[in-house]
């Protein structure tokens, strides 16, 4: 069973919920696009925006071995990610809870 971490993507300061997602949707397309397989790897996303150190963010289920590649194509997009803890990783069970919406692929 692949396990996952959970990968929180923030917006810069005073960023609106709508313009951060229009920002990660140009970001996920441009992945999908260039880095598939990379891209598969992204197991889930967050149903509802939350605040991560007073900026809009949002949670992404990503499996673990994947989570350093998709972080690292997030900052080169400008895409702040709040820092990963290897340790601390979730099963496909807590990646397919009812507050999570899984990603087709």
């Amino acid at each position: 069973m692949p396990e996952y971490l959970c990968l929180t993507l923030i917006a810069h300061p005073g960023e609106t919920e709508a313009a951060f997602k229009s920002r990660l949707t140009a970001f996920w397309t441009h992945l999908l696009r260039t880095a598939p397989d990379t891209y598969e790897a992204v197991y889930a996303e967050a149903k509802q925006f939350e605040t991560t150190d007073g900026c809009v963010s949002r949670a992404y289920m990503v499996q673990a071995d994947a989570a350093a590649a998709v972080a690292e194509a997030l900052a080169a997009h400008g895409i702040r990610v709040a820092p990963l803890d290897p340790n601390d990783t979730y099963s496909l069970y807590e990646a397919s809870g009812t507050e999570w919406f899984q990603i087709p692929h």
